[in-house]
């Protein structure tokens, strides 16, 4: 897809939709190679203007998805990017590394599970060794598994992994980058569409979402007195490895069709916001969550 095309196009029928393909399931994390289609994360169409000179900034589920995306156009601004993710997803990550040094920025790989106080601490830590600062925190990491039957699907040892991937980690990574930061720094969570419109067989998911909604509107108001903002984007569907392995796979070929644009957001889609919050640009804005979800409304 040429850039004219990027930026032309009917919103609806900018990107093809996942339909039927065999294989599409995958154990998790899962990796992108395996998708069909592969997701665009911005590689031949996003142009950096510059926004983010010299930034310093952590990406935790930075291999592939959403957090590449955000990764490679952090980059392209003119940011080093440190990325956290998985040990078991360290091809992906490699991938998204070449990216970032292709930008002409350092990309430093720490894998691990955020699923403890002292891993998160090990990560800012490594932060202030490579960086000095943390100018940019995004807080992306997160774990879903849809079940069929709902609250009765799901055990404790799932509701304990999700709480604790997607709140817990951001929470200790808030706690131990904050002293890092100066002013002018921000926080930027990702939450979703799910925070606002539940979803039965991701009843667990739905509601660290919510939380993570909650919890940025207490945090900006905490930290703005620091000079530190903190926002929050809020993804419809989007296509990513999270998606095939953790979905069954009917859910997967029509993954996407219930929005009104009729189709999944596709990475590169999310990354533009992500870099209006982390920039001067959005300078007078904190507190905030700004949905990408293909005309879903955040209600």
């Amino acid at each position: 897809m040429s850039a004219d095309q990027y930026t032309r196009q009917d919103p609806r029928e900018q990107y093809p939709r996942p339909g039927h393909q065999e294989g599409q399931e995958q154990p998790h994390p899962g990796t992108d190679r395996r998708m069909s289609p592969e997701p665009d994360h911005g590689e031949h169409t996003y142009r950096g203007s510059d926004r983010l000179p010299d930034a310093k900034a952590v990406i935790t589920g930075g291999d592939s998805g959403i957090g590449r995306a955000v990764a490679l156009s952090f980059a392209r601004e003119g940011a080093d990017v440190l990325l956290s993710y998985l040990e078991e997803e360290q091809a992906d990550a490699e991938r998204t590394a070449e990216l970032v040094r292709d930008a002409g920025r350092q990309a430093v790989l720490v894998p691990g599970d955020l699923r403890t106080e002292d891993a998160c601490r090990e990560l800012v830590k490594r932060a202030e060794e490579e960086f000095g600062r943390i100018d940019v925190l995004v807080n992306n990491a997160a774990y879903q598994m849809a079940q069929s039957d709902g609250l009765l699907g799901i055990s404790s040892e799932q509701f304990d992994r999700v709480f604790k991937t997607n709140i817990y980690a951001m929470f200790w990574l808030c706690k131990a980058a904050v002293p890092l930061m100066r002013p002018g720094s921000t926080i930027i969570n990702t939450s979703s569409i799910q925070a606002f419109m539940p979803s039965p067989p991701l009843m667990d998911y739905a509601a660290t979402k919510a939380a993570i909604v909650n919890f940025t509107k207490a945090l900006s108001a905490d930290l703005i007195g620091k000079g530190i903002r903190v926002n929050s984007v809020a993804p419809g569907p989007v296509w990513t490895p999270l998606i095939p392995a953790t979905m069954p796979a009917g859910k997967v070929d029509d993954f996407g069709a219930q929005t009104p644009m009729g189709r999944a957001a596709q990475p590169a889609e999310l990354a533009p916001v992500f870099v209006f919050f982390a920039s001067q640009e959005s300078g007078y804005v904190t507190g905030e969550v700004l949905g990408v979800t293909g005309g879903q409304l955040l209600t």
